[in-house]
């Protein structure tokens, strides 16, 4: 095998996701979870072998449920008695006694509300909620536990439902050593999920949060019961305004991190699909995120360059997003300045994925790496999903442009970091992939077509 030949040169390309997955009889199917007033799009067809697999992930999860909740009564505070993963945030509530007298089992339906996977794969696992807020509340669940002192996170950063901007430059805050999952709120209240999701994180604040057990941003409202969450405060004349808000946002990372950024990140504001990248990278490195129009360098970001003047700043997205005569406008700042672009959004996270350059960018361009992908409309739910990739089986964040269809160009970078092995899978190494978001956004067919991509091959014939 030559050096420049890809471990899965051999490895044929499937004939569709229509084939992915075999057909089964149809399983009972599990209690459905609660779904928005307005659906996005038209649920299609489950196949009945995957709704068994998600069913049986249902049952799981409330057996663990039941497990944790029979085995915490007498423990003192701050203890755990229970050595299973975390209940789902919402009180159990018991379900009806049986005819024979018997409690039933409690009930799922908060754990599929909150994104729990409705199924995985071998090399997939779904969070699929049907709002951002409750993706956002399962991946940071999926991260930290929290069923004992050591897995809960030591603050949570609470971001207005609205203000994806604000939501994408706050996963900076999931780097290490402040290490805050992202949460959803607004200005008219906080949803259900947010707030079970604070219950169980139980954050209690650390040294490297100043104490603080939360950092809330822009319209951002805070439960009445939550203590200790500091709202970060802007001008009131510009109360409001992302670029305010995002160096807001990188001013506090400093003072946090006690330590400059290695880079910084400058998005683009009015195209958020060029932008979703950013979130993924910024929870893994610590880089803060700012953010520019296509024509102008803003004075609130151009400010915020200048207090790191010698550290690298990469802009994300083609000139259609952000033009020259911005890029031009950093170097007179900054002249270390570059430009990571794909074509269009699912473009440009591949970029991203694949660029590396003095310790900036995933550089992901062989097997064995974990993949969050979300779809290109969703800047939500990419930084809903942040904590995914920095965490785990750390990895980039890729786009779909479609619920149904995988575009060509992330298949054939599926393909290229497929894993392989010649004569013991044991010792080889494996892809796995977070799919974000309910059926309505990633299809259970292109589910199961990323897994197959992720599946490991057997090369040659040793």
């Amino acid at each position: 095998m030559s050096a420049d030949q890809p471990i899965n040169a051999d490895v044929p390309e499937t004939e569709g996701p229509d084939e992915a997955a075999p057909s089964a009889p149809e399983a009972p199917k599990p209690p459905p979870s609660p779904q928005p007033p307005e659906p996005k799009r038209r649920r299609p067809h489950v196949p009945g072998a995957l709704l068994l697999i998600g069913g049986l992930v249902v049952v799981a999860i409330g057996f663990i449920v039941l497990a944790v909740v029979a085995g915490s009564g007498g423990g003192p505070k701050g203890e755990s008695t229970s050595s299973g993963p975390a209940p789902a945030p919402a009180p159990v509530q018991e379900e009806p006694a049986s005819e024979e007298g018997e409690a039933s089992t409690p009930s799922s339906q908060t754990s599929e509300a909150l994104g729990y996977p409705a199924f995985a794969t071998d090399n997939t696992t779904r969070v699929g909620g049907a709002t951002a807020a409750e993706n956002a509340a399962a991946a940071a669940l999926a991260v930290f536990p929290s069923t004992t002192p050591a897995q809960q996170p030591a603050a949570v950063a609470l971001v207005d439902e609205e203000d994806w901007p604000a939501a994408i430059a706050a996963a900076v805050l999931m780097a290490p050593p402040v290490r805050a999952p992202l949460l959803f709120s607004g200005p008219e209240g906080t949803p259900a999920a947010t707030e079970e999701a604070l219950a169980a994180l139980d954050p209690q604040g650390s040294k490297a949060t100043g104490g603080a057990r939360g950092f809330a941003f822009g319209d951002a409202s805070v439960p009445e019961d939550a203590r200790g969450i500091e709202t970060i405060r802007t001008d009131s004349e510009a109360e409001g305004d992302p670029r305010v808000v995002a160096a807001a946002i990188a001013k506090l990372r400093d003072r946090l991190f006690g330590s400059p950024p290695d880079a910084v990140v400058v998005a683009p504001l009015d195209a958020p699909g060029f932008a979703m990248p950013a979130a993924a990278w910024a929870a893994r490195s610590g880089d803060p995120v700012l953010f520019s129009e296509a024509d102008s360098l803003s004075e609130p970001t151009a400010s915020a360059l200048q207090r790191h003047a010698d550290v690298p700043v990469y802009v994300l997205g083609p000139t259609s997003a952000i033009s020259e005569r911005v890029v031009h406008q950093i170097a007179q700042i900054n002249p270390k300045v570059k430009r990571v672009a794909g074509a269009d959004p699912v473009g440009t996270a591949l970029a991203l994925a694949r660029y590396g350059h003095g310790g900036f960018g995933w550089d992901v361009n062989d097997p064995g790496h974990g993949f969050v992908l979300v779809r290109d409309d969703s800047p939500l739910d990419a930084a809903a999903a942040a904590p995914l990739s920095a965490a785990g089986t750390w990895g980039p964040l890729l786009l779909t442009d479609s619920a149904d269809t995988l575009p060509a160009e992330v298949r054939s970078y599926f393909l290229d970091v497929k894993p392989g092995y010649t004569t013991n899978p044991t010792r080889a190494f494996y892809n796995h992939v977070w799919v974000i978001g309910d059926q309505e956004a990633i299809d259970v067919k292109q589910q199961a077509e990323v897994n197959e991509l992720a599946e490991l091959a057997k090369i040659g014939a040793g």
